[in-house]
């Protein structure tokens, strides 16, 4: 009976859902934003100043707490670096633990505790949580600064910076923030080399005690946890604590650029140019064009159904994806576009931003395209609700930023409220079209005369952001190509004495992350070829030609060598190989002048029998090769390759240089090594089977 029953009532409710008539031609329409429940946190003031703030949640047996300090953005400096590098040496063991010590007696407790300059967090188990939140309050009050700690962590920043060095992206990221705020403005700073390597110990130790301190910080538990126990922990893990008083920083406003300008970084290797278009804006939290800035920031650039994400991707392929970003804050903060975009399509990219930022400055955007923002917000609001640490900073964000207390419960009713009017509105108050900066970092010479076409008037800066003056024309004699070359033969040790040699090897070594490799480089002719990267006997990595035949191989996985690869290898006779240049009926171009460091260079373009090309460039004075360029692709991936020549010596009758510095750059990112020449050995005794 009560079978049919059931049976009975789902075939009324089937009839009744048929018989409802749903038109099919219009998207349903969104429902009501859904009230966010996120419960008032419990507040409560040590007479040390910090703000306890417990926001209790019992469905799982887990609790977070975070310890943050409001101290504003800080100036460093000749020490540009000192703050990252202090909060570093705060996961470098306490005053009762070595590191080891203590990284096993978090892991004991299953948890995760992490210190920096910004303060500490540590999510736990329940049942742990006590013990966790303890070890947390002890790296943070109770570092120990060991000097080996110290040392390793200034030789890893200043290793990472030297690799940036050749990175469109790196420089891009530290010559924005310069350019746009001033290198002397907090947000404008940046560690370099000399500035890191500037810093002390003794230099960390007071910058620890002037930073760190109760004085605005902020102590969040988010959790399986009472008001009164989390009151009770932070009593007894921070209530004695005393410290420096903090006073929030008072900046300068920076003014954008009256009118729009072109800022070039030169970068020779890169394969693709970094392009930022950047202004400065006022928006905290507060203000009540926020939430319609963070929609048209989404319509804009915020994914790949944005328009800059349309138009330079999709419509015109000039980049892998384009996208904008817009912060907030109590001080002056970015509006930026950006994408990585290839060389020779710099001056059409920077039209094409151009023209979508004032698109959206002056024509309302569709209802269509500001939903799909609305329900991208609405979504990913809804999930970061289940990261506890997100959660937790809901709490001290509402007191620093003097927001209401519902400002998150009612977050995505705010959101869905912004109409059209108001894009438009914020568009033109934020994100500048006339009055911005576009910085470009990436090879100036596939760009730069095609943005001066467009009309753009542009500025040259260094690495570092410098402005750099207009190079004087190099004065350099009227010389053919085969003159250059000849005066580089000549320079070396001249044609008899290089064609003595029958057989090279060059003995060196290089460093990679910190480790010592062993470097072989053979030639024997006519242009058997091979080089081989070991460490401790071992070999990492081999390139090996046979004259007919050859083969890459990484840590013993070998892929013959094939195409314009196995070209290449023919055509190359190796050491001297300019001797052969006309004989074989390579193609040899003068492509002018150029500086290589600070010495004055010819430039020649090499186009070789089978069409492989390269840059060579020779000192105008010594005749000396200072350095080759050349492109090539691996699959779908564009390779640019350097390697620049210095401290010749000489062996025998013969000049060769025995530092190699190698650069390769592709759209991911660039590395440089230097090889050092240890040995050179001018016909040993090999034989053919050396280079299988």
């Amino acid at each position: 009976m009560k079978k049919l029953f059931i049976i009975a009532a789902v075939s009324l409710l089937a009839q009744g859902i048929s018989a409802q008539t749903i038109d099919r031609s219009h998207k349903p329409k969104p429902g009501p934003a859904p009230v966010i429940s996120i419960g008032d946190p419990v507040i409560y003031k040590l007479t040390n100043g910090i703000t306890v703030l417990v926001v209790e949640n019992h469905k799982l047996p887990k609790i977070s707490a975070s310890y943050s300090i409001d101290a504003g953005p800080i100036s460093q400096g000749t020490k540009a670096g000192i703050i990252a590098l202090m909060g570093s040496m705060l996961n470098e063991g306490t005053a009762t633990k070595t590191k080891v010590q203590f990284d096993e007696a978090v892991d004991q407790l299953g948890a995760d505790v992490s210190a920096s300059a910004n303060g500490g967090s540590v999510p736990a188990l329940t049942r742990y949580f006590p013990q966790a939140f303890a070890l947390m309050a002890e790296s943070i009050r109770k570092p120990a600064f060991p000097a080996e700690s110290f040392e390793k962590l200034k030789s890893q920043t200043i290793t990472g910076l030297k690799a940036s060095e050749k990175s469109a992206k790196g420089i891009s990221e530290r010559v924005v923030n310069a350019l746009a705020y001033g290198k002397n403005h907090p947000n404008g700073e940046f560690e370099t080399e000399a500035s890191v390597n500037s810093i002390t110990l003794a230099d960390v130790k007071t910058a620890y005690q002037k930073y760190i301190t109760p004085s605005r910080g902020y102590l969040t538990f988010v959790g399986d946890i009472s008001p009164e126990a989390a009151k009770a922990l932070a009593e007894k893990a921070f209530g004695d604590w005393k410290g420096t008083a903090l006073n929030l920083p008072v900046l300068t406003k920076v003014a954008n650029p009256a009118k729009t300008e072109v800022d070039i970084i030169n970068l020779s290797n890169a394969v693709q140019s970094e392009i930022t278009v950047v202004n400065l804006i006022d928006l905290p939290m507060s203000s009540p064009d926020y939430f319609a800035v963070r929609l048209a920031n989404e319509i804009l650039g915020g994914g790949s159904d944005s328009r800059l994400y349309k138009n330079l991707r999709e419509q015109h392929g000039f980049t892998y994806g384009a996208y904008a970003n817009t912060g907030s804050g109590r001080f002056q903060v970015k509006f930026s576009a950006n994408a990585a975009v290839r060389n020779e399509k710099v001056d059409s990219a920077v039209v094409e931003f151009l023209k979508e930022i004032n698109n959206i400055r002056t024509i309302k955007v569709t209802a269509d395209e500001l939903q799909n923002a609305k329900n991208l917000f609405n979504g990913s609001f809804a999930l970061g609700l289940e990261d506890p640490a997100r959660t937790a900073s809901f709490a001290s964000n509402i007191l620093i930023n003097n927001l209401p207390k519902d400002f998150y419960r009612t977050f995505l009713q705010k959101v869905n409220a912004v109409t059209t009017d108001d894009i438009l509105r914020v568009t033109k108050k934020y994100f500048n079209h006339d009055n911005t900066r576009i910085v470009i970092v990436g090879k100036a010479d596939a760009f730069a005369a095609g943005l001066t076409k467009a009309g753009f008037k542009t500025q040259v800066f260094d690495n570092y952001a410098d402005p750099v003056k207009a190079a004087e024309p190099i004065s350099a004699p009227t010389v053919t190509p085969a003159e250059i070359i000849n005066k580089y033969i000549k320079a070396i040790g001249g044609e008899a004495a290089i064609k003595k040699i029958t057989s090279l090897q060059l003995n060196g070594e290089m460093e990679m992350q910190g480790q010592k490799l062993t470097v072989t480089i053979k030639n024997m002719a006519p242009n058997l070829s091979s080089m081989e990267i070991s460490m401790g006997g071992q070999t990492v990595m081999k390139q090996a030609f046979n004259g007919k035949t050859g083969y890459d191989m990484q840590m013993g996985q070998k892929v013959e060598l094939t195409g314009n690869d196995l070209a290449e290898k023919k055509d190359d006779k190796g050491f001297g190989g300019q001797l052969y240049y006309a004989a074989d009926g390579a193609k040899i171009e003068s492509a002018g002048t150029a500086k290589v460091g600070t010495a004055d260079a010819f430039k020649l373009n090499i186009t070789s029998p089978s069409g492989h090309k390269k840059t060579e460039y020779y000192d105008i004075k010594s005749g000396l090769m200072l350095k080759t360029e050349s492109t090539s692709t691996k699959g779908a991936i564009e390779i640019s390759q350097s390697i620049e020549y210095s401290n010749y010596k000489k062996i025998g009758d013969i000049l060769f240089p025995f530092s190699l510095t190698s650069s390769a750059s592709t759209p991911q990112g660039s590395q440089e090594f230097l090889i050092i020449i240890k040995d050179v050995i001018i016909n040993p005794p090999l034989k053919a089977e050396d280079f299988n």
